[in-house]
């Protein structure tokens, strides 16, 4: 049994989920830099503005993270699950993550980052 409010641990899971996603997003741009495309720019742009978007998130997660005095930490990794300590509050959690379910939300948060986020935008402008 958890201690740790939904709210808050949805937040700790961003902490988790977004550096992984701007290590990819850093590891694209480099591949589309390297690559053979005619025209690169507008890649690029998509990939920068992502990564800026992916930044500024977890830039905002850390700092909620630091207010709460919440604690974030890898313990150990095998091939099929990945431990995570949380510290909040003075008490101390271990939580596994299945490798598959975090490749997964990772993958879920670059579609939103790269495109999604976008077509909300567009959403909301048009009910403007």
């Amino acid at each position: 049994m958890t201690r740790i409010p939904e709210k808050e641990r949805n937040i700790i899971e961003q902490a988790i989920y977004l550096p992984m996603v701007i290590t990819i997003l850093n590891r694209d741009l480099k591949i589309i830099d390297e690559s053979p495309f005619k025209l690169k720019k507008p890649y690029m742009e998509l990939v920068e503005e992502a990564l800026s978007m992916a930044q500024k998130d977890l830039m905002d997660v850390r700092k909620h993270l630091r207010r709460e005095n919440i604690k974030v930490s890898e313990l150990k990794r095998d091939l099929d699950f990945t431990m995570y300590c949380f510290l909040y509050r003075g008490y101390e959690e271990h939580h596994n993550y299945f490798n598959p379910r975090l490749r997964n939300r990772v993958e879920e948060l670059l579609a939103f980052y790269l495109f999604k986020r976008l077509m909300e935008a567009a959403k909301n402008n048009a009910r403007q």
